[in-house]
């Protein structure tokens, strides 16, 4: 069970048909619509309701179009995080589009500018990425955004400390378990389109496995 001051995310990315070519990998990661509306079911229905936070990477255009009004009509909110190397391309999520689901009192965080490793970037390119895709989704949303996703929920000691440096308050990965409501850095459990119940019955009791735990450890890369 997850212990005071924890909580569990859920993590979306494509839902429904895609509207745009997938990269190599990813279509593991979409899942079909009615499967999406299953799982919010399991999401508003469930006694710990309060302590499952939910988030979409990739910015997807489902994120508006398919996922803000099934969260809305559930008394449901959630975390977007957005690569403003996408934003305006087809399949993807426009400038418009993005402030639309501020109106609808979502929250908007950065991806990165592309779809990169953040462990095999230089200095510089990270922090390109950083700073270059928050001052973008600041410009549009009117507000701060102070939190980051990594791709691929990779990460490093260096990777952590650019993110602080960036002036984001909290990193994201994804790699599953629970979160601690003060941390910095908040494991999520990626949902997939053969997500199975009993994962989905673990996730959102807080009943995560020990060999979860330690994928979780594993996604950190020891990279210089």
């Amino acid at each position: 069970m997850a212990r005071v001051g924890e909580y569990r995310i859920v993590n979306f990315h494509g839902i429904g048909e895609p509207m745009r070519e997938l990269e190599p990998g990813e279509a593991d990661y979409w899942v079909s619509h009615d499967r999406f509306l299953t799982i919010l079911d399991r999401i508003a229905s469930h006694p710990a309701r309060e302590r499952i936070s939910i988030t979409f990477d990739d910015g997807n255009a489902s994120d508006l179009l398919i996922a803000a009004p099934e969260l809305r009509q559930r008394g449901l909110r959630a975390q977007f995080f957005v690569l403003t190397g996408r934003i305006g391309k087809e399949g993807s999520l426009t400038a418009d589009d993005i402030r639309t689901l501020i109106a609808l009192e979502m929250r908007i965080g950065s991806h990165g500018v592309g779809h990169r490793d953040w462990t095999r970037l230089t200095a510089n390119e990270l922090l390109y990425e950083l700073e270059s895709s928050k001052a973008q989704l600041e410009q549009i949303c009117d507000r701060p955004v102070n939190a980051a996703s990594m791709p691929f929920g990779w990460y490093n000691g260096a990777v952590l400390k650019q993110i602080r440096n960036a002036g984001y308050r909290a990193a994201y990965s994804s790699g599953g378990g629970s979160a601690k409501v003060e941390g910095f850095l908040k494991p999520r459990n990626s949902v997939r389109s053969e997500t199975a119940d009993s994962w989905l019955d673990d996730v959102l009791s807080g009943k995560i496995p020990f060999w979860r735990k330690l994928r979780n450890a594993a996604r950190t890369k020891f990279r210089v």
